[in-house]
């Protein structure tokens, strides 16, 4: 069984809102000083669904995807002290703000080069722009079956099952191999590594390539134009409602809201 998972280096999105910014001359998003990248929590979800697969079949073997113009190996070494076999980074300068047309380009010709997959996991979407198309993307471009949204993902006698999240609950998907998965956070979180594997991940020396070892030309890759990134104005107003004692503030309160049309 070989499993192919992709991850992506992102702004932690757990940093403090007051350390984001955007260049708005030239549509970036500044990284916050002092935070360091993360590998994306959808992708993360993504590789417990294969190390879960993995637990349940030793002759699993798990290799790890990442791209971008200037991947921070030790943020994504973290895939080997969890579990993964092998890690290969397809690192370009030319790699800069590629769209979900490029990155599906970029990965499934990565995945062609690997050689031979019967299962293809991905995060449901990136958390900085939660466009959730890459994944269908590659799918599309590998000719195989894809299925959204995963919350639990297995593999038996040749068949691939999935609890696919939907509004209401999940509803169950079976598929035939080789397929790609993306998966959804409800499968849970990603198991934490001990300091032996953490140790054993960095002595070992991914797998680079050049967007020329895969025949691409930047040139020809974004379909698409990033017009303009900017952060969100939020206006709050706010209004106190005071009483002298408890009972008077709620009725007052009771009596705004009715006034406002709220209730």
């Amino acid at each position: 069984m070989k499993i192919v998972v992709c991850v992506k280096q992102v702004i932690d999105p757990e940093a403090p809102v007051s350390t984001f910014a955007v260049d708005e001359a030239t549509n970036k998003a500044i990284p916050p000083k002092g935070t360091p990248p993360v590998i994306n929590p959808y992708d993360e979800n993504a590789l417990e669904a294969a190390l879960r697969i993995k637990d349940a079949a030793a002759d699993t073997e798990i290799s790890v995807i990442s791209m971008g113009p200037a991947v921070a190996k030790p943020v994504v070494k973290k895939s080997l002290a969890v579990g993964a076999d092998s890690l290969t980074i397809v690192e370009d300068a030319s790699l800069d703000e590629p769209d979900s047309s490029a990155s599906a380009t970029l990965l499934a010709a990565a995945i062609r080069k690997l050689g031979d997959f019967d299962l293809i996991l991905t995060g449901r979407q990136a958390a900085d722009t939660d466009a959730g198309q890459v994944g269908a993307g590659i799918a599309a471009l590998l000719d195989i079956p894809v299925i959204s949204a995963a919350q639990k993902v297995e593999v038996a006698e040749g068949e691939l099952r999935v609890e696919r999240v939907v509004s209401d609950g999940y509803e169950v998907v079976a598929a035939s191999l080789p397929a790609l998965v993306t998966v959804s956070n409800e499968l849970g979180e990603l198991r934490m590594p001990n300091v032996k594997s953490m140790m054993a991940a960095n002595k070992i020396q991914p797998t680079v390539w050049t967007l020329a070892d895969l025949g691409l030309d930047p040139a020809t890759l974004n379909r698409s134009q990033l017009w303009k990134l900017w952060q969100p104005v939020v206006e709050v107003n706010t209004e106190v409602v005071s009483g002298e004692t408890p009972e008077e503030a709620g009725a007052n309160l009771a009596a705004k809201l009715r006034d406002d049309g709220v209730i």
